[in-house]
């Protein structure tokens, strides 16, 4: 047990002047240290009208190019550098594209083992007649999967910028976005009940289709978000809300995801050219063909669809 020291004794030692000098309360090679708040300076009005006379000058002297001449040099040589920077780029950039190869060449790089790989054994191995549906979902499936995601990253940055306060913002008339457009549209809104369902269809139409011909979950999803952004103009968020809120999308967007990270877990782990699956690929041509293509295409086609209408939703209005 350590004894309690007197104060006297105390303040002789060391550690009560470091502790005094972390303080600020004195300093060992200036004594005390004066702790005295700073007095604001009094300016009269004529010490104010000096000192905005010299601030008029600095800014003629400094913004007035017709009597600066540094200034109107320094404008000068920017304007000729940047011309000289913009034009040796240019040159830079086409002296590497002109050593390129010509288009369409036997020797060009880009005619490899790789596309020969997905034109020749590309409907054997994955079932799909669309090659770029199975390029990008059976050759490719990882990288899709980290785009899909960088989309509901993305959106969730959104909503974190652009939300507001549900209880104070909502209420406010600042808020409806009814306020400053024509309420209950006839044209816009019978247009709409006509439109919207055939774009919905479509849309799936595309996303279903996306393994037997052009198309797929980006393009398609992308047809299913403009159907209901659509909808969203023509009706307001009052209907719109009934059936697609923020919490549906967050349920819909992370079930998609979470369902293409479980069906392709087997190729994350066996590499493009996996072994033997005990999905089968189905006939080529029907419906339900190429293994887990199709699946995952919904899976695409639903996270497109839910980040293109929130994002025009937190912009437009930050909330729903």
């Amino acid at each position: 047990m350590s004894k309690r020291v007197p104060e006297e004794q105390y303040k002789k030692t060391f550690s009560f002047r470091f502790h005094q000098w972390l303080n600020g309360t004195k300093d060992p090679y200036l004594d005390t240290v004066e702790l005295r708040p700073q007095e604001e300076p009094k300016q009269t009005d004529e010490d104010l009208e000096q000192e905005a006379k010299q601030r008029i000058i600095r800014e003629e002297r400094a913004y007035n190019l017709e009597h600066n001449a540094q200034a109107r040099l320094f404008s000068k040589l920017y304007r000729y550098f940047a011309v000289i920077m913009c034009i040796s780029l240019a040159l830079v950039l086409l002296t590497g594209v002109s050593y390129l190869p010509k288009f369409g060449l036997m020797e060009h790089p880009t005619n490899n083992e790789v596309p020969a790989r997905y034109i020749e054994q590309g409907l054997q191995e994955t079932g799909a007649i669309n090659i770029v549906t199975g390029m990008i979902l059976d050759y490719r499936a990882f990288d899709t999967l980290g785009e899909s995601h960088v989309l509901f990253i993305a959106t969730c940055t959104v909503l974190i910028l652009l939300r507001v306060d549900k209880k104070k913002e909502r209420e406010s008339e600042s808020n409806n976005d009814r306020v400053y457009e024509p309420k209950n549209d006839v044209i816009l809104q019978t247009v709409a009940k006509y439109l919207v369902p055939f774009i919905e269809i479509f849309g799936i139409y595309v996303i279903l289709g996306g393994h037997l011909g052009p198309g797929g979950g980006f393009s398609g999803g992308a047809i299913c978000g403009a159907g209901l952004i659509l909808y969203l103009n023509a009706f307001g968020f009052a209907k719109t809300e009934k059936f697609f809120t923020g919490k549906t999308y967050k349920a819909m967007c992370f079930g998609a995801l979470a369902c293409y990270s479980l069906a392709k877990t087997y190729s994350f782990f066996t590499g493009a050219n996996h072994l033997h699956s005990v999905i089968p690929l189905g006939t080529p041509g029907a419906i339900l063909s190429s293994g887990l293509i199709l699946i995952l295409d919904i899976c695409v086609g639903l996270v497109v669809a839910g980040t293109m209408y929130t994002f025009y939703v937190m912009f437009r209005k930050g909330d729903y």
